[in-house]
């Protein structure tokens, strides 16, 4: 592209070899979930349903943990946010490697020797149903909120290249979801993510806009350059300041503990690896999926980089031909590929590819949790009628998740919303479970408490950050441009000038102004630890044990199950504390249990 052009005023539309390849995506991934479902039509139990008989191999597990929390919001707002604020996210390459060790170490022997379809029973079996309860409850909310936007992402991204109409973009997405999920089970979420990962339908979508933005800017030397000297190119920031947006420290230290919340406790992700057949199978499935996950990332990465080289002097932003950073890579795909014909309906694709994996993975588990936390314990029902049941919910929160997409239209930039969510809810429970896991001897009391101190704290943080904007100081958005600009609009205005993206001032009084522009990434850490540290006070002060008895050490599976063997009745009455956990560590030479 010629760089004074810069953005043409028309973005272009699908042609029919587009539509057909977008479609082709939509009926194999609604086929895979036809075809599982009747292979599988005899099976007689909700954990065939939910868990896939637990008979998974690593392969595609490993393709199906990478395109689950890797959706339309890494091919959309990962490519603007480098435009926008440059390419220091790539550090998230550090921040997954973190996850994916302390995840096969802490959290995956535990879950996987427990044999737990819900994560949350963990909880019950650790602390009391009390805490089960309330941690199933924020998992329900969190997972409708981040779906929401999940289906609405790309619903933006084909009404923008298509013109489309939005809504029933939507309804797509959703309906195509819910059906596969709804009949064809965990085999039917695992398998289509091997085919929109696998056979590459995600990164084909990358490929083709960085190949000819490649090829358009004069090679890749030319782009990096470009990059360089806009700025972009900003990896070397290591302030420790916690207040500024993105540096080398709140990407890595903040980004761990998000996707640690995601990878290590997350209902969607722990379903999966819990279901190969195998512990050897779940680690080698964390691992492989890490590439995958680095593969993405730098993809999106250098995707961010070809925009900012194509647009760096008439940001189509600024000059109103889009309405919002999040459009840039659709308006990208038609200025650039709208020549070749099936090329826009790959990448639209490939957004909906990501979108559709995410929002199958979340229904799945969302009906495993309602399943086994809220049903199962107050009902006796035979494993064929919970199967169906099983099926009716997948199909019920599908429809309600494509409900909450009204809501993800109004909230902002996608990709912040979206670590918002994971960092305001799941943080505080990593806390819980990091508690229970870590701590031998945190009790129930503690464990309540500290849920609620922290989510208090973590809402405190991210409802302030929504209402005091966190000032251009601390965010530091890079300079776009319009000079450049050679067209003109409807309205007769000739783009020859120059101007910044506006920013959202700070109404904040000054004393409050520091502890709202907290990073968002941190919101997740901070939950975190006051979930910890509250629950470790308040073990101590309502148990019997003081602070040099309460020491930090993992407790693997093998010694909680003999804990729980220490309790014969097997019934958890709400609001009593396991008595294997009782405010001390046992000494099991001491107890005289019978055996």
């Amino acid at each position: 592209m010629d760089d004074d052009k810069g953005a043409s005023q028309v973005s272009g539309s699908f042609v029919a070899a587009d539509y057909v390849v977008f479609a082709l995506m939509l009926v194999v991934s609604a086929a895979v979930g036809v075809y599982y479902a009747w292979t599988d039509r005899k099976q007689r139990s909700s954990g065939d349903f939910l868990m896939g008989g637990r008979r998974l191999t690593a392969l595609p597990v490993s393709l199906s943990l990478t395109a689950s929390f890797m959706s339309a919001i890494t091919v959309l707002s990962h490519p603007a946010e480098v435009y926008c604020y440059g390419a220091i996210v790539v550090f998230h390459c550090v921040s997954y490697l973190m996850t994916v060790l302390v995840t096969s170490e802490v959290f995956l022997p535990v879950f996987y020797e427990l044999s737990i379809t819900s994560t949350y029973e963990y909880l019950e079996l650790r602390f009391n149903r009390a805490a089960r309860l309330l941690g199933t409850l924020l998992f329900v909310v969190q997972t409708i909120l981040y779906t929401g936007i999940v289906i609405y992402t790309p619903a933006l991204a084909l009404n923008q290249v298509t013109g489309l109409d939005l809504w029933g973009a939507v309804v797509s997405t959703g309906v195509v979801c819910t059906f596969y999920c709804t009949v064809g089970g965990l085999k039917a979420v695992v398998w289509t993510d091997v085919f929109q990962v696998g056979l590459g339908v995600m990164l084909a979508g990358f490929l083709a806009v960085i190949i000819r933005s490649v090829m358009l800017q004069g090679g890749v030397t030319s782009i990096l350059s470009d990059s360089q000297h806009g700025g972009r190119l900003n990896l070397w920031d290591f302030d420790t300041n916690p207040l500024r947006r993105h540096t080398f420290w709140t990407v890595t230290v903040g980004g761990t503990f998000i996707w640690i919340s995601i990878y290590g406790i997350n209902q969607a992700q722990v379903q999966r690896y819990i279901s190969c057949k195998s512990i050897t199978h779940a680690r080698l499935s964390l691992f492989i999926n890490l590439l995958g996950l680095w593969s993405i990332l730098l993809c999106s990465v250098f995707a961010g980089l070809c925009l900012y080289s194509v647009y760096k002097h008439c940001d189509p932003w600024n000059t109103g031909l889009i309405s919002a950073p999040d459009q840039l890579m659709p308006f990208l795909v038609m200025d650039i590929l709208g020549d070749y014909p099936g090329l826009p309906g790959l990448f639209v694709a490939a957004a909906y590819s990501g979108s559709l994996s995410t929002v199958s993975s979340s229904i799945n588990a969302l009906a495993a949790v309602t399943v086994e936390d809220l049903i199962k314990p107050y009902r006796n029902i035979s494993e064929k009628h919970l199967s169906w049941i099983s099926k009716g919910l997948s199909f019920l929160y599908g429809v309600l998740c494509i409900g909450m997409a009204g809501l993800a239209s109004v909230m902002g930039g996608i990709l912040q919303a979206t670590i918002s969510i994971f960092g305001i809810i799941g943080g505080p429970l990593l806390g819980l479970f990091t508690l229970g896991i870590v701590c031998p001897c945190a009790n129930s009391k503690g464990a309540l408490s500290g849920l609620v101190s922290g989510l208090v704290v973590s809402l405190w943080l991210g409802i302030g950050a929504q209402i005091y904007p966190p000032p251009p100081d601390m965010s530091r958005p890079l300079s776009l441009t319009t000079e450049g600009c050679n067209f003109t609009t409807t309205t007769g205005f000739n783009w020859t000038s120059t101007a910044l993206p506006a920013q959202p001032s700070s109404t904040a009084p000054a004393h409050t102004e520091n502890w709202y522009s907290l990073s968002y990434l941190y919101f997740s850490p901070i939950g975190t630890i006051v979930v910890i540290s509250v629950g470790l006070i308040v073990s101590v002060l309502t148990g019997t044990s003081h602070f040099v008895q309460c020491s930090l050490r993992l407790i693997t599976a093998t010694e909680f199950l003999g804990k729980l063997d220490l309790k014969k009745d097997g019934e958890k009455k709400f609001g009593n504390t396991n008595p294997g956990f009782c405010d001390v560590e046992l000494d099991l030479t001491k107890s005289s249990v019978p055996s």
